[in-house]
């Protein structure tokens, strides 16, 4: 596929600036309303590739026979339970005061879908966050405003700085993509430009 295009299917800017530190030009497309719910006893790693496929299923339809679609789910995971994007403030202080002083795993799943092919696969970070105090924590909440972000943190930012002590896996999987393991996947199914 020498004239394949990129569509990145995210609004996270994020993902927008892992994906243009590959260099590849892309476009960004984006649905509404794309139904991210899953079944019942899935494990992380099902969880993540599954609400992927969903996301990459809803492009299908309106996909040329050049475009390659990019989605991508990330999840926190921690006790056998999702920490999504909170609710407000409160709920993000909860989601940090669990997180406090204990390891958790960071899930990506992502899917790779033309007309021809669909690939999935996931990406997991052990990432150990230092025990915080209530100022620390609310610190971070007021400033940073992290009611976008899985786990009501993003590692970018301060709290990364202070608060994690150890990652197992990939950083970049710990802010939305596994760019290193995207590119290894895009070259071994013949689909990287240049």
């Amino acid at each position: 596929m020498e004239n394949i295009r990129y569509i990145l299917a995210s609004g996270s800017p994020r993902r927008r600036e892992l994906l243009a530190g590959l260099g590849l030009d892309f476009e960004v497309r984006l649905l509404p309303g794309i139904d991210e719910s899953y079944p019942q006893g899935l494990s992380g790693e099902e969880i993540a590739r599954t609400i992927s496929r969903q996301k990459a299923q809803a492009y299908r339809p309106t996909l040329a026979p050049d475009e390659l679609i990019i989605t991508a789910d990330t999840i926190v995971y921690l006790d056998g339970e999702v920490l999504g994007k909170p609710h407000d403030e409160a709920d993000a202080h909860r989601m940090i005061r669990q997180l406090s002083g204990r390891t958790h795993e960071v899930i990506t799943g992502v899917t790779l879908l033309t007309q021809d092919l669909e690939h999935t696969f996931d990406c997991v970070s052990r990432v150990t966050f230092a025990k915080l105090s209530e100022e620390e924590i609310d610190h971070y909440v007021r400033h940073y405003h992290p009611l976008d972000k899985a786990g009501a943190y993003g590692i970018q930012e301060w709290i990364g700085y202070i608060g994690v002590e150890r990652i197992e896996g990939s950083y970049f999987n710990v802010m939305g993509l596994p760019v290193q393991r995207l590119y290894q996947t895009l070259k071994q199914l013949k689909m990287l430009k240049g």
